[in-house]
């Protein structure tokens, strides 16, 4: 399952239930694109793992603790300075992107309160995570991106934060039907991929499931729909994301025996030839599934070895 916009909405609720008004009481760069903050409210601590890595960009609640470098690097070193014993007054997600903003509020060197915002960008090969001032400046990033690198948006101490407008994607929470229908048939494909390739946030996954629900077949292009079938998708649309808009996620994830095959945190009912199994956190699915994932791949690895090495053997016998 792709980590989509509604994966991260989800996240984004979780995240302000638990941490809002709570300290950064520590800040560790475990890896060169991954922090661990340690985060007090109240009675309670949480570990939030934020990783920009690009083949695997994640952020959850996590229990495990990975041991630190010696020396910190200059990000975390930056962000220690600026934010350690912050107060997070707020977490948002513009519009359905895979962006979570912490707003945080700290004391500066003259005791003057400031805002800061660490802005977590989870996006396949472009996950970042910013760190901009009140005026929305960055100050540094985990990963600096050059104009020779993306000629699209530059990633350095001193430029203005934006997000780039790349795909040109429609907004899907609360969208009017005129503009649903117009999007999907200015696109000469199946609807399922149209909706996935015109609203931000939604999934191959999540487009089957609304094409599911609405009794449509998802390859057949929309341009060959009636306007009441058209009609009738938009409203099953509407109820899909008015989930989103009210928070009302369902996390689970879908096994094919033992093996996890996809999660999700809204229900999806295309799935039922799998065993599902629910969760009250979306943390606890994310951290759930691709831990016994990494599982499931290491023991493939590790009897592809030994066949190649019995094989080898009885190879070297037969001879």
């Amino acid at each position: 399952m792709a980590f989509d916009g509604i994966t991260v909405a989800a996240l984004a609720q979780e995240f302000k239930n638990k941490f809002t008004d709570g300290r950064l009481y520590k800040i560790a760069q475990t890896e060169n694109d991954e922090l661990t903050l340690t985060i007090k409210n109240g009675k309670a601590q949480y570990k939030l793992l934020i990783s920009a890595n690009a083949s695997l960009p994640l952020t959850y609640i996590t229990e495990e603790s990975k041991p630190s470098p010696m020396t910190a690097p200059n990000f975390c070193m930056l962000l220690r300075k600026h934010i350690n014993n912050g107060r997070i007054i707020n977490i948002t997600q513009p519009g359905l992107e895979r962006i979570l903003d912490f707003e945080i509020q700290h004391l500066d060197d003259l005791g003057d309160i400031r805002q800061k915002h660490l802005i977590v960008e989870l996006m396949g090969k472009h996950s970042n995570i910013i760190f901009c001032n009140e005026k929305g400046m960055i100050i540094d990033s985990i990963k600096h991106v050059s104009a020779q690198m993306s000629s699209v948006r530059e990633v350095l101490p001193g430029r203005e934060y934006f997000i780039p407008d790349t795909m040109k994607k429609e907004n899907p929470l609360g969208i009017p039907e005129e503009n649903f229908t117009q999007e999907l048939l200015s696109k000469p494909m199946p609807v399922g991929k149209a909706i996935y390739n015109s609203f931000t946030g939604i999934s191959p996954v999540v487009a089957e499931e609304i094409c599911y629900l609405a009794g449509i077949d998802s390859s057949v292009p929309a341009s060959e729909m009636s306007g009441d079938l058209l009609a009738h998708l938009y409203r099953q649309f509407t109820y899909f994301m008015e989930q989103v808009t009210e928070s009302k996620f369902s996390p689970a994830i879908y096994y094919d025996g033992n093996e996890p095959k996809e999660f999700s945190s809204l229900l999806l009912t295309h799935f039922s030839n799998y065993q599902v199994k629910s969760y009250d956190s979306i943390s606890e699915v994310i951290r759930t599934y691709y831990s016994s994932r990494d599982l499931i791949t290491r023991i493939r690895q590790k009897s592809s070895d030994l066949r190649r090495v019995v094989q080898t053997a009885l190879e070297r016998n037969r001879k």
